[in-house]
């Protein structure tokens, strides 16, 4: 048997409305805060009521909501609209009505955006919310060839993430190695500098030699977006203008492309994937930044 609040927290994960409203009030009990909630145009929009305004002061109600939401982290949920008010009586249309009239209707509203967690996490979780889904407890057992196939499946998953850590670690020593290098060849030194004009022009590009490979000195899509998207995180802790926000906006989408590139025969294309939604979320909450900075 599954325990019903670890149900709930599951489906409330999986983006179930009721469930999140439920476990919004089991957590908002103590305060005596009672919650609904329904989605328009793509925002949560929660309706928080009590019998005093003192239990619904915004500074203390707010972070508690923002708190209990980013722990369950549910799924397709990113920004979340907090409206306050009075408790009254029951309202199938409050939504319109705090439409229509929010001075009246309302005590206060705050408009938030969720913090994501990271991609290894919400495997965790979703592996976890597998094994405690309900509807598979009577399922008969799955043959040995099928969890073969998903052992297989799960082992090529994280041997393409080592892959690619892997490689990215031995560009890097590489480059590292030849860099000093290059201050050391004359003949390089030579072609580099504009005043040997007397040196005869015998010297061609590496790329138009006979034997060169255009394919083998072509960047890795994956390494330029992992480096972007590393470089981009710093620029974003520091960013404060709206020009500031666009240009990591524009970061995280070049980042997203660039992921968008990896081939689906290639071992680290499920990772890529996931990447490139993470990216593209993470360039709309920069826009969203950009907006609220004009």
């Amino acid at each position: 048997m599954v325990d019903p609040i670890d149900d709930i927290a599951r489906q409330a994960r999986q983006g179930s409305v009721s469930a999140i409203i439920q476990t919004l009030n089991d957590k908002l009990a103590d305060s005596g805060v009672r919650t609904r909630a329904m989605f328009d145009q793509g925002v949560l929009q929660l309706l928080c009521e009590a019998p005093t305004p003192e239990q619904l002061e915004q500074p203390i109600l707010v972070p508690q909501v923002k708190q209990i939401l980013e722990a369950l982290q549910p799924r397709n949920v990113r920004r979340v609209n907090i409206n306050s008010r009075i408790v009254r009586e029951q309202q199938l249309l409050w939504l319109e009505e705090i439409k229509r009239d929010p001075n009246n209707q309302l005590l206060w509203s705050e408009e938030i955006t969720l913090d994501r967690s990271n991609f290894f996490q919400r495997l965790l979780q979703d592996r976890q919310d597998h094994k405690l889904d309900p509807s598979r407890t009577n399922l008969p057992k799955a043959s040995p060839r099928v969890l073969r196939e998903k052992k297989v499946f799960w082992r090529g998953l994280l041997g393409g993430a080592s892959l690619s850590l892997f490689l990215l670690l031995l560009g890097w020593a590489v480059y590292s190695w030849l860099t000093p290098r290059v201050g050391q060849n004359p003949q390089a030194n030579q072609a580099a500098d504009p005043r040997s004009s007397a040196a005869p022009a015998t010297t061609t590009p590496a790329s138009n030699s006979p034997g060169s490979n255009p394919a083998e000195s072509a960047p890795d899509p994956f390494a330029q977006a992992v480096r972007l998207a590393e470089e981009t995180v710093v620029a974003g802790q520091a960013a404060q203008t709206s020009a500031e926000w666009l240009e990591v906006a524009s970061r995280w989408q070049r980042a997203s492309d660039l992921m968008a590139q990896i081939d689906a025969a290639d071992a680290r294309y499920a990772v890529a994937q996931d990447r490139v939604q993470l990216y593209r979320q993470n360039s709309e909450a920069a826009l969203e930044q950009a907006q609220k900075a004009q």
